[in-house]
This record gives structure tokens, sequence and C-alpha cells, in this order.
């Protein structure tokens, strides 16, 4: 049976590269291609039964490892490789302890990134030629706590809480959404119950806490729940 992997990252030579990667493994291989999020949701709706998700950091929606955490919980039958251009050792450590079972750096020549997808497709935990763990890095007990919670989030849900993440009102959300203020205000409420926070700025604030530069975290404007 053909293997198909969902690639999803927001620049499209970077995708092609995977792909030429991968496919030069086993030629017959599937691809599916996100370029935000939300992209990426849609196609593990529409790929119940895709072999790998490689999946990019820092494209449109993902706010860090909060689109890992998400998917883990989701799809926990998937496999997830973290390729990234942010390659130092905390952030390996940190896309590892969020689930990943793979980090591919995008500095990587060709053809060890395909060595790199067949290891992981193997079973494998794959991590760059040299790396180790950072010595003294916090065991993250909240960190990981707001990851599990992220992970019970529906997918309607976590679009939702990224475009809080990324500032918009609820009319913002529900015209790009294509559904109503009031369904909005629902997924709001359901999503402040299962993070355990209180407000939209709590809500966003916890989901910063898996954000990769957590400097840039900005509260949402304010708006009745």
């Amino acid at each position: 049976m053909t293997r198909q992997i969902i690639v999803a990252d927001d620049h499209p030579l970077f995708r092609e590269a995977l792909k030429a990667a991968v496919g030069r493994l086993e030629p017959g291989t599937g691809f599916i291609e996100a370029d935000s999020v939300a992209a990426l949701l849609a196609a593990i709706e529409a790929e119940p039964d895709a072999d790998l998700l490689l999946l990019d950091l820092n494209m449109p929606g993902a706010q860090g490892f909060n689109a890992l955490a998400h998917v883990r919980g989701s799809r926990p039958e998937l496999p997830v490789a973290i390729v990234s251009a942010d390659d130092d050792p905390q952030t390996i450590a940190a896309a590892l302890r969020y689930g990943a079972q793979g980090f591919i750096s995008k500095s990587t020549e060709a053809a060890q990134i395909g060595r790199a997808v067949e290891a992981v497709l193997a079973g494998e935990i794959y991590t760059p030629p040299g790396y180790h763990p950072p010595r003294g890095v916090p065991s993250g007990d909240e960190d990981l706590l707001v990851a599990r919670r992220i992970a019970d989030l529906t997918p309607q849900q976590f679009r939702v809480l990224g475009a809080l993440c990324s500032g918009q009102l609820n009319k913002q959300i529900a015209y790009d959404l294509d559904v109503s203020e009031a369904t909005v205000k629902a997924h709001v409420t359901a999503i402040l119950r299962k993070l355990g926070v209180a407000t939209r700025t709590q809500a966003v604030l916890a989901a910063g806490r898996l954000a990769t530069d957590r400097a840039r975290v900005r509260p949402p404007p304010e708006e009745a729940e």
C-alpha cells in the first residue's frame, strides 16, 4: 500500500525539497501538503490513514508546540516529526517532550532527511547527529499539563484557540470559520473549561507556555466571554 505523508510547512520550496528527499526512498509515496495549521487540520481529517506528519514549528497558526500537542492528542497513532530551522538542543528536547517521534533540522542534507524519515516510520526516535539532551532543563510539569489540555480540544476548538492567540475577536473568528458568534462563544466557553482558566487572556497565556518564544506572546483584546 502506498504511504501517505502530510507535509506541513508554509514555504512551498521547502515542501518540495522534503517531498523530493522522501520520494527518493519510495517513489510511490503520496503527499498531502499544508501551508498553515488550518490546512493541516483539514488534511488530517481528510487523510485518517496518513502514515507520517512532517510538521514545521513556525507556520501560520502553529504557536510553537501547540499544533504538535493537539495532533498527538487527536491522532495519537500518527507519528510526527518536527522539521524546523530552530534546532537548538532546548527546542529539540521540548519537541520530544511534547510527543514528537523525531526532529529534523532544516539544514539537514537530502539523503539524511530520507534516513530520518525512514527511522521514524520504523518506529525509532530520530534526533540530529551529535544531539545531546541539554542539562538542567526543567521538567516542565505545568507545560506538559497545558499540552495535555490542548490535546483534549476538538479540532474546531483548537482553530478558535489559534484565532484567540492571533488576537481576533469573536465576530472575526465567526466570519473566518463561517459560523455564528454564538457558536464561537460556545467554543470559547469550552476552551476555557478544558484549559482550566477563566478568561480569554488566561487561555492565550496558557497556550503561550508552549510557544518557542514566550516573549512574543501577547494577550488578546478584552471581550465578553
